[in-house]
């Protein structure tokens, strides 16, 4: 998908930063004091009258380290445990801080393996360190991964606060906030806000002590008026019948969206964070908004691709238009499959691809059909169409090796020649073509990388990259072919292949 359409996609899901929306739900301790390490308690000899010096020994404490909990294992990701090397903590958080929302998806997707990788922490991590761990989370949050940002804080089995507070948001858009609630009861470290305190106390049944926290409160000023009347409501929804509906706020946290939701009172998510948008997958939501909760999740890997086929195919599309297009032109496509028609297939391919493009979402359905569609051998543009599919699959090498070249498209030649990793006898068609083929020519790191290889800063290198090819999209095509070089140079060949045929399929565009 061309740069603006990505980002037109993304508009209005963009939050500031990856925690601007994070609720207040407990006081968080000042920086200075979050990071320190109090020394360990030791018993103090007696006083000795003597010349000689009493004998110390000293035992290192176990104390697991935030910046090296993962979820996947090197032997999973490929990537090596000491990837991050000699970088500092704060160096990746922000370079992982500063990436944009909007990759190409198999940069999104590799992104996703490294938040998620169990890699030894930066030298000179310390007990204390979460800087690399927190931004790694938010990056999940920030792209509406909550399953997976859920499944690694729970790995931290930690009682930091910072790491509490994006615990408890992030149960709050999954409906199981009850455990988060009796965490927070039960761990005299985390000071819950009375917000947060009222809300806890209710989901426990103690409706008497929440109302009693909920007049303390108020009373001492620690509540505001919002919150205040939507705490009323939360508590006694009765006593308000008749009355008009509070207004939604426009930015609210995830407290305020899950109570607004308990009143009966649901914030619509499309304008909201991508995080938020996990909450319209429940149950407990209406199919199409579902489906759209899908279709934007799906966009940044947080949904799989076989789950968007699972809400397109759940029923029958109900109307025309927008959404129920894009249904009912992907059922037909897997109708004709399944009947084995290549005319009713061809005319299902031709349709379905603009649908796609006009959503950005090419490759989490060439996930699911380009392998099969492109084995078809359709005729004309739905034969190109296909091909095209099934090079944005991760099945690419295996479906270039089985596919000949149209002679009236050059294009599709340096495709099969990148799939396969044959670049040498290619001839670029224009700049964008040239930018790549010169990355995958490379025979030397980029000199703009060179430092960080060279410090042993790896990780870092890669995050940098990845920046790179982003703003080789827009145009600085020298970055993009400096970002595959360096790729490829660090052994990342099938990223560089596959950013490659992305970079080339979807943003040539009429």
């Amino acid at each position: 998908m061309a740069p603006a359409a990505y980002a037109q996609v993304a508009e209005g899901s963009r939050p500031l930063s990856a925690i601007d929306w994070l609720s207040d739900s407990i006081a968080l301790p000042p920086p200075s004091s979050d990071n320190a390490i109090l020394p360990p308690a030791l018993d103090e000899p007696a006083t000795s009258t003597g010349a000689s010096v009493a004998e110390v020994t000293m035992t290192l404490l176990k104390t697991p380290v935030l910046d090296a909990v993962g979820l996947l294992p090197h032997i999973v990701t490929g990537l090596p445990r000491d990837l991050w090397g000699m970088s500092r903590p704060d160096d990746l958080a922000r370079r992982i801080s500063a990436l944009d929302l909007d990759l190409l998806p198999a940069m999104q997707d590799f992104l996703m393996r490294l938040m998620l990788a169990e890699l030894d922490p930066p030298k000179g991590s310390s007990a204390a360190e979460d800087r690399l761990f927190l931004a790694r989370v938010d990056r999940l949050l920030s792209v509406g991964a909550l399953d997976q940002a859920e499944a690694l804080l729970s790995r931290a089995g930690s009682v930091n606060p910072r790491v509490f507070r994006r615990a408890f948001d992030t149960a709050l858009l999954m409906g199981n906030e009850d455990q988060q609630c009796t965490t927070l009861r039960a761990t005299p470290d985390l000071s819950p806000t009375f917000t947060a305190r009222v809300f806890c106390l209710a989901r426990s049944g103690d409706w008497d002590a929440a109302v009693l926290t909920l007049e303390t409160g108020r009373a001492l000023g620690y509540i505001s008026d919002e919150d205040d009347a939507l705490l009323a409501r939360f508590l006694d929804p009765e006593l308000f019948e008749g009355e008009e509906d509070l207004p939604r706020p426009d930015h609210p946290s995830p407290l305020t969206f899950r109570m607004f939701e308990a009143i009966g009172l649901h914030i619509e998510t499309s304008s909201l964070p991508l995080a938020f948008a996990q909450a319209d997958l429940r149950a407990n939501i209406g199919w199409k908004a579902r489906a759209q909760a899908g279709e934007r999740l799906a966009r940044y890997g947080a949904v799989q691709d076989n789950q968007l086929l699972g809400l397109y195919s759940e029923r029958k599309p109900a109307a025309s238009g927008g959404i129920w297009d894009r249904m009912s032109a992907v059922n037909k496509v897997e109708q004709a499959l399944a009947d084995d028609d290549d005319n009713r297939l061809a005319r299902a391919v031709l349709d379905l691809w603009p649908h796609l493009e006009e959503i950005g979402l090419e490759v989490p359905f060439a996930q699911v059909f380009g392998a099969d569609l492109a084995a078809r051998n359709l005729p004309g543009d739905a034969g190109d169409i296909a091909l095209r599919m099934g090079l944005l699959s991760d099945r690419f090498e295996a479906v270039a090796n089985d596919a000949t070249p149209r002679p009236d498209d050059p294009l599709a030649t340096i495709l099969l020649g990148l799939a396969r990793g044959q670049v040498s006898s290619l001839a670029p068609i224009d700049d964008k073509s040239r930018a790549v083929l010169e990355g995958f020519t490379a025979t030397t790191l980029p000199v703009r990388l060179q430092s960080l290889v060279g410090q042993d800063r790896l990780g870092e290198a890669i995050l940098r990259a990845i920046a790179l090819f982003t703003n080789g999209r827009t145009g600085n095509l020298d970055e993009l072919t400096d970002a595959l070089a360096l790729f490829r140079h660090v052994g990342l060949e099938q990223l560089a292949r596959q950013a490659a045929l992305e970079f080339l399929i979807l943003e040539r565009r009429g």
